[in-house]
């Protein structure tokens, strides 16, 4: 079996981003800057032909996905939405530390939101979705269930995703080793253009 290769393109910055609130169901819309980011990308990937577009049912996610591939449909995939984070949602890191000292969601999750193995369940089901389809694929998701998307694609536990890190408006390549298409690669990671590096 030949692999696709799978363009997954992180939404531009919200508000949310900015504040380091955890934006999980909450559908926070693109700041100006996001929506510019955003933008930028699109000479990158305009030489592309995608087989496929998929992404977040998140308005920052399709509102990303439409400034990119203007005039390309896209198909809205459930299994691109971003982590549930319970009662954490709109909560930053250093609030939730304070009712959980240490947390982790690739490790614990978010009360009242998605475990940890619901969370790689999903990003299972949908590679495997992928992993029949031909040709290049692009996702629209999001910052952690991206990097677990990273994490599964090569066979890594979902705990193993905190070691990735997704920028707003980025762009990481999955795909098929060359010359070995039946083994899946993390071809390019995190991705910005130069004007933002």
């Amino acid at each position: 079996m030949i692999l696709p290769t799978v363009m997954l393109i992180r939404h531009g910055e919200t508000g949310w981003t900015l504040s380091g609130q955890h934006t999980g169901r909450s559908d926070i819309p693109l700041t100006a800057a996001g929506e510019d980011s955003a933008r930028e990308l699109a000479p990158i990937l305009a030489p592309i032909v995608f087989s496929d577009v998929f992404t977040s049912p998140s308005r920052r996610a399709r509102r990303t996905c439409e400034l990119v591939l203007a005039g390309r449909s896209a198909t809205i995939e459930p299994d691109l939405a971003e982590w549930d984070y319970g009662r954490y949602d709109g909560l930053d890191t250093r609030q939730i530390q304070a009712q959980q000292p240490g947390w982790n969601v690739f490790r614990d999750g978010g009360p009242g939101g998605e475990t940890p193995a619901q969370a790689s369940a999903r990003a299972d089901r949908l590679l495997d979705r992928l992993r029949g389809l031909k040709g290049t694929i692009a996702l629209f998701s999001h910052g952690q269930f991206g990097c677990l998307l990273g994490a599964r694609w090569i066979g890594l536990t979902g705990a193993q995703a905190d070691h990735f890190a997704l920028e707003p408006a980025s762009i990481s390549v999955l795909g098929p080793k060359p010359g070995h298409g039946d083994v899946p690669v993390i071809a390019r990671w995190n991705v910005v253009p130069a004007a933002r590096l």
